[in-house]
């Protein structure tokens, strides 16, 4: 019996470097699972883009283990090409937002068990200007953190590594000045904060993105803070984030498929945690059902 064609991408650094020591438990279960399993582990950023895009002929499946940035990079890789294979999730990193979105399992084996025995779900995904996303386009306060925190505080601290180094950045708060569009309204005001999401979670936070979330219905959870005036508002703010008490007068809150930000500056932008570049304008949209998810069967 000929066994399906299965391309393993793995990011060998990617939260405590546990992969090492599931590797062959992982692999056990893919072949079992009628594949024959080729294995790719990735040596620089951005290359499991270029192992996707530019593979051979052939897979029915790719399967990706490593942070959310690793899933970002193969979904970008996909969606590059112009085609949808079912794309399998182990979840290795420090916080795997996407992967708790998506309710898949901690355990490496389990997620792997997941692959073989789940089923297909088609989730939307983010084009910003001329890159991809799959579950966050962020700029602002904390953003840098993710891309600039070091891979072995990220594996000891987890996501409180993010605070903790956040919270060095709070006596230099930057403003920015946007004007945002999205569906025949204008906004504009100063913002220390601002997320464009597809997921239930944030850096380990859940109900940070909003109620109601569903990953499959063609539109982004969108929140804008604005400047807190003094010490007092940014606890407030900070608060109403954290436990999604929205209140107007700390920031704007909407969902829309498509976004227009304008600045006439320079603004760095993170996606899916990893650095973005500097836009002075950024379109934002939602790609509906453009990727194919393996998910647990029981998954909403």
């Amino acid at each position: 019996m000929r066994k399906k064609k299965l391309l393993f991408i793995y990011n060998p650094k990617a939260g405590k470097a546990q992969i090492r020591n599931h590797l062959l438990d992982i692999i056990d279960v893919l072949s079992k699972g009628g594949y024959e399993v080729t294995v790719m582990p990735t040596q620089a950023a951005g290359e499991a883009v270029h192992m996707v895009k530019d593979r051979e002929s052939g897979y029915e499946m790719v399967v990706c283990s490593g942070g959310d940035g690793t899933l970002d990079e193969v979904v970008t890789g996909m969606m590059q090409c112009g085609e949808k294979v079912p794309i399998g999730y182990i979840p290795a990193g420090s916080t795997n937002d996407f992967a708790n979105s998506l309710r898949i399992p901690k355990s490496m084996k389990s997620a792997a068990q997941t692959v073989i025995n789940g089923r297909r779900f088609l989730c939307d995904a983010g084009a910003f200007n001329d890159d991809n996303f799959v579950y966050i386009a962020a700029f602002g306060l904390f953003t840098d953190v993710s891309y600039e925190t070091k891979q072995e505080i990220k594996n000891v601290l987890g996501h409180m590594a993010y605070l903790l180094e956040g919270m060095k950045r709070i006596p230099a708060i930057k403003t920015f000045h946007f004007k945002v569009s999205h569906d025949g309204e204008e906004i504009e005001d100063d913002f220390v904060f601002g997320m464009v999401t597809n997921s239930v979670s944030v850096g380990g936070f859940k109900r940070i993105t909003g109620k109601n979330v569903s990953l499959d219905d063609g539109v982004f959870e969108v929140t804008l803070v604005k400047m807190p005036r003094n010490p007092i508002e940014l606890n407030g703010v900070m608060a109403a984030l954290l436990n999604r008490d929205i209140d107007t007068e700390y920031m704007y809150c909407f969902k829309s498929s498509e976004i227009r930000f304008e600045s006439e500056t320079e603004v760095a932008w993170t996606l899916d945690g990893e650095y973005g570049g500097s836009h002075r304008e950024a379109r934002v949209r939602n790609c509906e059902k453009a990727i194919e998810i393996i998910v647990p069967e029981d998954l909403k």
